[in-house]
């Protein structure tokens, strides 16, 4: 059993007991977790839009000036691809590190076909299998320090991964049912 197939069963587990707790305490369903429920082609398209709009706003923002607000929209962007796919499979999910799983879980899985840097960038640099940078980490950098500018190529190499990113979400979610 993989690493990302046992965190899926946690975060499935974490989710259905915070579910439990909530109606036994007679509060709002919410959770932190993974919920199974049925795939939602609507709610997945939902998702690839929110991606393309964070994309769109990254590219219109003054490198110069909003270097940090840009970062912020393009891990948003890729985030928003991986929730895409995420409903596309007939999965909630309310907790980064377990969506992040549950994709390296279905690409583990052979249901999509994903090249490894885009789940390995959204993970801490201690958690990555390949020396690459981590946007998770880059955005929590510059959204809780002052840090304002980011080096342009940064910039460019994140748009160009995005852009393909996308790509890549449009063609698995529009593919038949598997």
């Amino acid at each position: 059993m993989s690493q990302s197939s046992k965190h899926v069963g946690w975060c499935l587990n974490k989710a259905k007991k915070e579910l439990e707790e909530c109606k036994k305490l007679g509060k709002r369903a919410k959770h932190r977790g993974l919920v199974k429920s049925k795939p939602d082609k609507q709610e997945s398209k939902n998702h690839l839009k929110k991606a393309e709009e964070n994309l769109e706003f990254a590219i219109q923002l003054d490198k110069n000036k909003y270097g940090y607000k840009i970062i912020e929209s393009l891990f948003y962007c890729i985030y928003q691809c991986f929730l895409s796919i995420v409903a596309k499979f007939g999965y909630e999910s309310a907790n980064q590190t377990c969506t992040i799983s549950l994709v390296e879980y279905l690409k583990e899985d052979g249901k999509i076909d994903l090249d490894q840097k885009f789940i390995e960038m959204m993970k801490y640099k201690d958690e990555q299998k390949e020396d690459m940078y981590s946007i998770i980490e880059m955005r929590e950098d510059y959204t809780y320090s002052s840090k304002v500018s980011v080096e342009e190529e940064k910039i460019e190499e994140l748009v160009t991964t995005c852009k393909e990113l996308l790509e890549k979400t449009k063609e698995i979610i529009y593919l038949e049912e598997q």
